[in-house]
């Protein structure tokens, strides 16, 4: 590795970006002043006391008729009336393509109703602005989508079937040659406007998806059966989740992705998920550091996670991830409770992540883990910036391994205090190689203690 090689413009540019951003300093000296602060200025979004019934526009409840006329034509007639609830009441609406939402919109689909979506792929274009994952492409519209509105939610105690098991779902197995196609044109700065990809590329769409979005809430839907990625919020503010269940089991199915979004809030909500619960994500590569944009000040807070890894950051992260605070959550089985993921091509940083209050039933790989060798290395050498974890109060059953951390030489893992963690079963204690303050305080594996 020739570690002389020059460093992009973009990414030097980053590097800079990051150095003169918050850090937990300014919170006080308490490491936890910062959520407080965040949860402080968070702002949720207000509607007008209306309703739009679906049913007033036409739209018929059995599962059969297509209802998405109906849906958008009810959306449209609220944003020109200054907003309210799009109502969907019990029964089952079937959708022959995307929701697309505007500002000052509360979809709500209620308690006993069902909004189901077709699994014809050719219902979902034409293509809109979205990010795959890390890349700016234009590709099939997410099932439901917002682009640059503001005051927008989707509520409800229903259901949201993406019903991609015989449509969307089975495009994993062909999507390699566009997914490659798609990161080159990213590192090789191709414009945004000609990266357009349909029919044959095989790239799945997200189910839920907010684009540059301003006061933002999801609260209390089921969301099952997704195409890709359950709930994508990309380059956003002021985002409340809250008391969602998410039950989608397909490899990529990750329940929450914050993808270059700030000021958010995910709080009470269930997953069983076939990826990662929640993941924070900042971009990938080259396409992240032209646009410049982190994932910042985000509270996670009396969540319950299984299926994959519980909290993941990356490895889609090279815009930046920093201030993120998760307290209070419960975890069942899961691969990793705490999972920080990148490698050499991802440049950025990850900074300034506060863990406390975790029980874990089973982390089958690692309970705490820091990697900077992911997989999807493609050769280039822009070392990740790993710095100030503060981790506090995690129990676990049991762990094939307690805490893995492996920086590599030219990029090491940087002041990690660990204290007050239990595992009571694991098959490895420790495993770390260049790490450096890497602090452990009341740390006990297998009974004996870590300091």
């Amino acid at each position: 590795m020739n570690i002389l090689k020059p460093l992009p413009i973009l990414y030097i540019l980053s590097l800079i970006l990051l150095a003169g951003c918050n850090s937990t300093a300014e919170y006080g000296d308490n490491p936890w002043d910062g959520k407080a602060e965040i949860l402080e200025k968070l702002e949720s979004p207000v509607f007008p006391d209306i309703d739009f019934d679906i049913r007033d526009f036409g739209a018929i409840g059995d599962g059969e008729h297509n209802t998405r006329p109906a849906i958008m034509e009810a959306v449209k007639e609220a944003n020109k009336r200054g907003g309210g609830r799009v109502v969907l009441p019990e029964g089952t609406w079937y959708s022959e393509g995307p929701i697309h939402l505007k500002s000052n919109v509360n979809l709500h689909v209620s308690e006993g109703a069902v909004l189901r979506f077709s699994d014809n792929p050719e219902y979902y274009l034409p293509q809109v602005l979205t990010r795959w994952e890390g890349t700016e492409v234009f590709n099939f519209s997410p099932l439901i989508y917002a682009y640059q509105a503001t005051n927008v939610a989707l509520t409800g105690g229903g259901i949201i079937d993406g019903n991609s098991e015989h449509g969307f779902a089975t495009w994993r197995d062909h999507q390699v040659e566009s997914q490659l196609m798609l990161r080159q044109m990213g590192a090789d700065g191709v414009p945004v406007h000609k990266r357009i990809f349909g029919m044959g590329d095989f790239l799945r769409p997200s189910m839920i998806q907010f684009f540059g979005c301003n006061r933002v809430l999801i609260e209390d839907v089921t969301l099952v059966d997704s195409p890709m990625w359950v709930t994508h919020i990309i380059y956003s503010e002021h985002v409340t989740v809250r008391g969602i269940t998410v039950d989608s089991h397909r490899i990529n199915n990750d329940g929450i992705v914050l993808d270059s979004s700030v000021m958010a809030l995910i709080e009470d909500n269930n997953f069983t998920t076939g990826d990662d619960s929640i993941v924070i994500k900042a971009g990938r590569d080259q396409d992240a550091w032209r646009v410049g944009r982190p994932s910042e000040n985000i509270v996670i807070r009396n969540n319950f996670m299984q299926g994959h890894n519980a909290l993941a950051v990356g490895s889609e992260m090279s815009g930046g991830v920093r201030n993120i605070y998760m307290t209070d959550n419960e975890l069942g089985e899961v691969y990793s409770a705490i999972y920080f993921k990148s490698n050499l091509d991802r440049g950025g940083a990850i900074e300034n992540l506060r863990v406390r209050n975790i029980n874990v039933e089973y982390a089958s790989t690692a309970l705490l883990r820091f990697q900077t060798d992911y997989k999807g290395y493609r050769g280039e050498f822009h070392p990740p910036h790993y710095q100030d974890f503060f981790i506090e109060n995690v129990t676990a059953r049991k762990a094939t391994t307690a805490i893995r951390a492996t920086g590599v030489e030219d990029a090491t893992v940087k002041d990690v205090y660990i204290r007050n963690v239990t595992v009571y079963e694991a098959e490895t204690a420790i495993d770390t190689a260049f790490v450096e303050n890497f602090v452990m305080e009341n740390v006990s594996i297998n009974d004996r203690i870590y300091e």
